[in-house]
């Protein structure tokens, strides 16, 4: 079994609250299983589902998201300028932010033609609309993404009066640059070209979740948004009760290091750790050494996404070797590409804990693993762009601590 659970900075509650009578009652699941109105300290247990329910007459929202800022924020569940659209990548992760939200999904038709051909169509009016696309280019990343630009262009087309691509998982964000001392050139920048692709198709702006590199950003003309998992995963990893003395953060390789500090501060400022490297090839990695103790610790391996499990099992295996106790495996971003189950289940990780920013079939659980939703997280942030106001103050400590 595979622990689906929400984290309790970003529990399942509607955006609002006595105003609206239909929210005061309960809603229908979602497809992952969680509720909307779920709000209550969590009892994690590895292997098992847990869906908190929010007890009768609290419904505040939680602390992380409880600023003066958001108390100022005004807006209605019948507010019509707002619409959310799913596309047929991850539709439950989009269910889940519309729930947050107190809204329900626009009506879209997406369909595939024999020839495999995408074809848009929305159901409803969004003339003059603030509309936001949820989207992630996630494998197969070209039919995602080629969905996504359409559903752009037929926003655009139905006179929307901005549009939003929202995108948990931005595909080709990985061929960001030529790659230095690299013996074959003539490579191609395929993430400014798909910056360019949503650009041109209509979009006005971006809104990511945990780019593998922050340059990215600058690759698109239009505002980008990017917004962090760290937060999410941070509190239930304090939810584990891991005494800070026996924690080291890992990062698997040295490309890695900035993000696995960050990560350190917010656990107590525990010592850092590094995989040191060498890659022949893509997808293939080869562990070199360790910089940094870990014997006797428990290790927690960070990085923003895990695709064939390659470099993080590997570092795993030499984590086990140099002495450590335990090896936590953290990342936002699960795109599991073959072997990456058969080595993420082979007893190396205590846990790995993924972000539902991909939707991991059923048959790809294994009970190490634990998805988290970040479906609260980016409904918040929806919410702040379409009330022009701050979504950096969401993160204050990923900000203070770049």
């Amino acid at each position: 079994m595979v622990s689906l659970v929400q984290t309790s900075s970003f529990p399942l509650i509607p955006r609002f609250r006595s105003s609206h009578p239909v929210l005061e009652e309960a809603r229908v699941p979602c497809r992952s299983g969680v509720r909307c109105h779920v709000v209550e300290p969590l009892k994690f247990e590895n292997g098992k589902p847990c869906i908190p329910v929010l007890p009768a007459g609290e419904r505040s929202l939680p602390s992380f998201l409880t600023t003066p800022q958001l108390g100022n924020i005004v807006s209605s569940k019948n507010d019509t300028r707002l619409r959310i659209f799913s596309g047929t990548a991850n539709p439950s992760l989009s269910q889940e932010i519309a729930c947050y939200m107190g809204l329900e999904l626009g009506k879209i038709n997406i369909k595939r033609f024999a020839d495999g051909e995408i074809y848009v169509q929305l159901q409803e009016s969004v003339r003059g609309c603030d509309v936001y696309l949820v989207q992630p280019t996630c494998p197969p990343a070209n039919e995602n993404l080629m969905e996504l630009l359409i559903m752009i262009d037929a926003c655009r087309r139905a006179s929307a009066k901005n549009i939003t691509a929202v995108i948990p998982y931005f595909g080709y964000a990985r061929a960001d640059r030529k790659l230095l001392f690299q013996t074959q050139g003539r490579e191609s920048i395929a993430a400014k070209l798909v910056a360019n692709l949503i650009t041109e198709a209509g979009a006005n702006r971006v809104l990511a979740c945990d780019l593998h590199s922050g340059q990215s950003m600058g690759y698109f003309d239009i505002p980008v948004d990017h917004v962090y998992g760290q937060p999410v995963v941070l509190d239930y990893l304090a939810s584990k009760r891991i005494c800070s003395d026996d924690l080291v953060v890992v990062s698997p390789d040295v490309g890695g290091v900035a993000r696995a500090r960050a990560f350190a501060k917010k656990l107590s400022d525990a010592p850092l750790a590094i995989v040191d490297k060498r890659r022949h090839g893509h997808n293939v990695a080869e562990v070199m050494n360790l910089i940094g103790d870990v014997k006797g610790k428990v290790a927690v391996m960070v990085d923003d996404m895990i695709d064939t499990a390659g470099t993080i099992s590997k570092g795993a295996a030499l984590l086990h070797q140099e002495g450590a106790r335990e090896v936590y495996a953290c990342t936002t971003h699960a795109v599991f590409s073959p072997p990456a189950i058969e080595r993420l289940s082979s007893g190396l990780f205590q846990e790995v804990i993924i972000t539902n920013t991909i939707p991991v079939l059923e048959k790809n659980y294994f009970p190490q693993l634990t998805i988290l939703s970040v479906a609260n997280l980016l409904g918040e942030t929806i919410w702040r762009v379409h009330d022009d106001c701050s979504v950096s103050i969401i993160f204050p400590l990923a900000t203070k601590s770049k």
